[in-house]
């Protein structure tokens, strides 16, 4: 079993937009999408989540969303069509040859899970992490923070939430310019899509996380959810053992 990750590669997506992606471990494919201004490498491999799941048997497969990490960061609006993150993430599975797999995500990772299922992706299982059900009815309000912190940068008080996001931008090193257009992407998923959905799922979010809204009430809206509760925030759960933990126990059960 390949026990670190393979060098970065790159496919191009629908419109010629550069994707990147990573891979660890050998096995059974599920695709893990990061969350806003993180990349794979800080979501997935910094904190030993994929490795879980490449030690119960997995291939995971990380890209780097566009506008994040190592895929192009276009500065033009028009590169962030309406849905791109989605048509991005089928455009990986099918240039991946991918039909036996399981998807999941953190935060916007996973409101681009969900917007993946509604629009035809057929995932043997799926984990939606980090979000609620508000943030899948109704992206606005995200967008609306985001927007506040991306355009006054250096301005707020320290230990503040809007502080705290910027210090993990520039962790991250992300691009404000790109991930301004990001939030264009956004797309909102209706009630009666949620309750259509298939594929099983687990809506796991951190005990202290309402950024999105209910995890609880996500799952209650999706016809085959699990709802797991692990500990933390939205920006500290990344970070603990028990997300990977959680994930990996749902997808090899």
């Amino acid at each position: 079993m390949a026990d670190s990750p393979t060098d970065p590669q790159y496919f191009e997506s629908f419109d010629g937009t550069r994707i990147a992606w990573r891979e660890l471990g050998e096995g059974r494919p599920a695709v893990l999408i990061h969350g806003y201004f993180s990349t794979a490498e800080v979501n997935w491999l910094k904190y030993g989540h994929a490795a879980k799941l490449a030690a119960r048997g997995f291939r995971v497969i990380m890209p780097d969303l566009r506008g994040h990490g190592l895929s192009d960061r276009p500065h033009d609006v028009a590169a962030y069509p309406p849905d791109a993150l989605m048509r991005d993430g089928m455009a990986l599975i099918a240039h991946l040859g991918l039909t036996d797999y399981d998807l999941g995500g953190y935060s916007l990772g996973g409101r681009t899970t969900m917007r993946m299922l509604v629009n035809g992706a057929t995932p043997r299982r799926a984990v939606m992490a980090g979000m609620g059900l508000t943030g899948i009815l109704t992206t606005s309000g995200r967008g609306d923070y985001f927007r506040k912190v991306l355009t006054n940068l250096g301005s707020f008080e320290r230990a503040s939430n809007e502080w705290m996001t910027e210090a993990f931008l520039k962790t991250t090193k992300g691009d404000p310019v790109a991930l301004l257009n990001v939030l264009e992407t956004f797309v909102d998923t209706p009630l009666d899509a949620v309750e259509a959905i298939a594929v099983p799922v687990a809506v796991i979010t951190g005990a202290e996380d309402d950024d999105n809204g209910s995890g609880a009430a996500l799952a209650d809206a999706i016809p085959q959810a699990v709802f797991r509760e692990i500990p933390g925030g939205h920006m500290s759960a990344v970070a603990k053992p028990e997300l990977g933990q959680a994930i990996a126990d749902y997808l090899a059960g």
